[in-house]
């Protein structure tokens, strides 16, 4: 029984195409095929079925073992009944019996086609899963397909759909179908439907790609990122020490005419983001983190572990905090200090009034 050249020619052409290993498929269908014919025939025979990849001949052959005496006739056959098909056969062997069963062609014909199309299905989630795996932590271009539910269906490409959860979403932020955006490869888990690949839009994880992606200077490794820390759409604070001392890593991120972090804000809401000069002593590192507010001085609290005492004059007191505290809750994550803010009066020069204080007093 032959499922012919052009079947093979048909299949080896589909493998090339869709990368997958003929050999796998060809097995995978023998499988099926043997598990069909188990079906097809009745009683408890052992078979095993081949199919040859150069000419698409199938053979069937149904398996007895080669025995003294016969306890089971579906599995078993004497020595003189075997040498009837095999003169060289002894006790032990296998007799493989030729057949050619009624209408299996139909059979495999139909076997082949499932089989062939579940191998497909099977192999592109296997190639899926491994190519977004190495992903994992990089990030993908994908446009916004659908709501689900509380999640966001997005399309990276034609085959593939991923999976943006609220949590992972930026709050103010529109999920329009059509919209394309850049994401973060957060994880992919494997599943009996085919992998779900989840993504997120506020994992500090994008903003570092972003930069890595428009920064040259970080993509040279001249400036190092250091550390990131955000409120996703609203504000983040970056870490960034220079390799090279004639580069500015403020400048070099900012951009002539601040093109470059324009051009990183714009791709996650408007995002503010503020460029932190990293300091390997902790109080001029907190004193940088707490930008753009200007800071009078930082002093350790000796008695905790730690924590510092940071000093503004009142004109800058509202801009360290931040709207409803951001600033200052951003800055004690990226520097992992416990931060307290307290206001202070500036110095002033003497006036009459306090030199000649009795004098007035007296009148």
């Amino acid at each position: 029984m032959q499922l012919g050249h052009d079947f093979i020619d048909a299949l080896n052409s589909l493998a090339e195409e869709r990368e997958l290993d003929v050999d796998v498929i060809i097995s995978t269908l023998e499988a099926a095929l043997l598990s069909a014919y188990k079906k097809y025939q009745p009683g408890n025979q052992e078979a095993d079925i081949h199919i040859d990849k150069q000419t698409g001949e199938i053979s069937v052959n149904e398996l007895r073992k080669v025995v003294k005496n016969v306890k089971d006739p579906e599995q078993e056959i004497t020595l003189n009944d075997a040498r009837r098909f095999n003169r060289t056969l002894e006790i032990g062997d296998t007799l493989r019996i030729p057949r050619d069963p009624k209408d299996f062609g139909r059979i495999a014909a139909q076997t082949a086609r499932q089989v062939i199309a579940q191998k497909l299905r099977d192999e592109e989630r296997k190639v899926v899963y491994t190519e977004f795996m190495n992903k994992v932590g990089d990030m993908v271009t994908g446009t916004i397909y659908k709501p689900d539910g509380e999640n966001t269906i997005v399309h990276i490409n034609d085959k593939i759909d991923a999976v943006l959860p609220k949590k992972e979403k930026i709050q103010a932020e529109r999920y329009s179908s059509g919209n394309v955006m850049k994401f973060y490869v957060l994880d992919v888990k494997q599943q009996p439907r085919g992998p779900k690949i989840m993504l997120s839009r506020t994992h500090p994880g994008l903003l570092r790609r972003l930069m890595e992606l428009e920064i040259p200077e970080i993509q040279q490794g001249i400036i190092e990122i250091k550390d990131i820390v955000r409120d996703g759409g609203a504000r983040a604070k970056v870490s960034l020490v220079t390799l090279d001392p004639n580069v500015d890593p403020v400048g070099a991120c900012v951009g002539n005419g601040g093109i470059r972090i324009k051009a990183i804000s714009s791709a996650l809401n408007g995002e503010k983001i503020d460029i932190v000069i990293y300091s390997n002593d902790p109080l001029v590192y907190i004193k940088n983190a707490l930008s753009p507010a200007q800071i009078a001085r930082v002093e350790p609290v000796l008695e905790t572990k730690e924590s510092a005492a940071v000093y503004v004059y009142s004109d800058q007191l509202s801009l360290a905090i931040g709207k409803s505290g951001q600033n200052v809750r951003l800055a004690a994550k990226l520097t992992g200090w416990k931060i307290d803010i307290t206001s202070i009066e500036p110095d002033r020069m003497p006036t009459l009034k306090d030199i000649f204080h009795d004098v007035f007093t007296d009148k």
